[in-house]
């Protein structure tokens, strides 16, 4: 099976038609008050695109496109995320917010996306819940950075994500808890918390374990 009819097969059950499953942090029992029940319940919500195009620049295999956002933003500078961000009160629902803000912060045309799936929702403690849409890109080169909001625009390669040797667990300290995040290093790039979560999610599902 090659890589499209395996991510499709991986994916084929998934919807995003509520109630959509909802990611655990693993927060430990004395962090659990930073993500309980009401702010769990009042997370805005947001969509990404996961996008996988079929070749990397660097070479033949597929890979999975990342951005570096912008220093000149007041939150997340200079973090890899997907393309993406909040919902608008016209948008028809996650499709439509993922493809919208990456067409707004990647020039991706929204309809050069192959649409395969969902991964599950994630909520972050900065108040959103995030559905990542999975999709094909088969062209990218409309693709730039807008340069407000994304600076850079790289990928990585798709079995290198499908890897689980590549993803390590680590901890940071917040509010004298010890929260533990995901993270995953490709070259001089360290892509952790949210989206590593995203990305291992994709790989789990892949290997039929999410």
């Amino acid at each position: 099976m090659d890589w499209r009819s395996h991510l499709t097969s991986s994916l084929a059950a998934t919807s995003d038609r509520p109630p959509r499953p909802l990611a655990s942090l693993g927060l430990p029992p004395e962090g659990r008050h930073l993500l309980d029940n009401d702010k769990l319940a009042a997370l805005r919500p947001a969509a990404v695109l996961v996008p996988v195009v079929p070749v990397v620049s660097a070479g033949d295999d597929p890979g999975v496109l990342l951005t570096v956002r912008s220093h000149r933003l007041r939150k997340h500078a200079g973090q890899i995320s997907f393309p993406g961000g909040s919902a608008d009160p016209g948008d028809r629902g996650p499709l439509h917010t993922a493809l919208r803000e990456s067409h707004e912060e990647i020039a991706l045309p929204r309809d050069r996306v192959e649409v395969l799936g969902y991964l599950d929702d994630y909520p972050t403690m900065t108040g959103f819940r995030v559905t990542p849409v999975v999709g094909v890109v088969e062209d990218t080169a409309a693709v730039r950075p807008d340069g407000v909001e994304v600076a850079e625009i790289f990928e990585v390669p798709l079995s290198f994500v499908l890897d689980p040797g590549s993803y390590e667990r680590r901890h940071l300290e917040r509010g004298g808890v010890r929260l533990p995040y995901w993270g995953l290093t490709w070259g001089d790039r360290f892509i952790w918390g949210a989206t590593a979560a995203m990305l291992r999610d994709l790989m789990l599902k892949v290997r039929g374990r999410g």
